[in-house]
């Protein structure tokens, strides 16, 4: 009987080592694994490979893309010190008011990304002439130029050519029967455009064509003024059909992508108030938000 319960007093530290350890190998045992492959550490903040998928795009040389990563991971390294020794050193007080102010920007950037959803399946984006002739009449002083538009023509052709008389005038009579067959010929021409019913900025014109310089610029801002400009190669006819001068009132229909922008905005405005509205309503009818007194 001494002899048996001996046996089982010495065998509860022994029973009792074997159930630890069996909890610890079935702890280590249901331990999930990382198996994501890290590039760097900063103490125990990990950088992996996928936080940097699609960082290199394809195609990208060896030497380049080595390089891209190696400058991400030093930034990224960094960053993260930066950050170490921001929390090490800054007050509790001034954490908790950055902390709620990375708090305030999360709501902020989510509340505007539902509402823009939201405006962007109801908002009408229509415009009638009425609407943009009420726009522009009040806010006239707003669409006062501050640089040149010209209504112009222009073709390039190479000196010499053998219709050149024949283009010349019919560019500057430019009746029914000549557009017709300055475009059917306009394969011949190295640039060209007959559109002369749009308003075009000065300062464009210039850039494009590289013959006009701030000596002959003045001759493209006198109203039906045919400019005959050459280079060693070529010969720039230019006919100007229309100038509008700085503070000069913007035409309408050169604004009126400005003004529709207006129209739009000010809609997405007044939708994002009533739907800030009826979302708060609804939640109070659906006994989602209420005010305690």
């Amino acid at each position: 009987m001494l002899k048996n319960k001996f046996y089982k007093t010495s065998l509860r530290p022994a029973f009792t080592i074997l159930l630890l350890a069996t909890l610890f190998v079935s702890c280590d045992f249901f331990k999930e694994t990382d198996e994501r492959i890290p590039l760097a550490r900063v103490d125990d903040n990990f950088l992996y490979q996928e936080d940097i998928e699609g960082l290199v795009a394809p195609g990208t040389p060896v030497n380049d893309s080595l390089q891209i990563v190696s400058s991400f991971i030093n930034r990224w390294a960094t960053q993260q010190l930066l950050l170490d020794g921001a929390v090490r050193n800054l007050s509790e007080d001034k954490q908790i008011d950055f902390n709620k102010l990375v708090e305030q920007y999360k709501k902020d950037l989510y509340t505007k990304a539902y509402l823009e959803a939201l405006v962007r399946k109801s908002i009408d984006t229509a415009m009638t002439i009425d609407q943009a002739q009420k726009v522009y009449e009040a806010n006239q002083e707003t669409f006062k130029l501050n640089e040149e538009l010209v209504k112009f023509r222009y073709i390039t052709i190479p000196q010499n050519a053998i219709n050149e008389e024949d283009i010349k005038n019919r560019f500057k009579r430019f009746d029914s029967n000549d557009k017709r067959f300055l475009d059917s010929i306009s394969v011949q021409f190295k640039s060209y455009s007959l559109n002369d019913s749009v308003w075009i900025k000065a300062s464009q014109i210039t850039e494009k064509i590289k013959v006009l310089n701030s000596e002959n610029k003045k001759e493209l801002l006198k109203k039906s003024n045919l400019v005959q400009l050459k280079d060693s190669l070529d010969l720039y006819l230019m006919q100007i059909e229309d100038v509008l001068f700085q503070n000069d009132l913007a035409p309408l229909e050169y604004v009126k992508p400005t003004i529709k922008q207006i129209v739009i905005n000010k809609r997405k405005l007044e939708l994002i108030k009533q739907l800030e509205k009826d979302i708060t309503r609804d939640a109070t009818k659906n006994k989602q938000f209420e005010v305690y007194k």
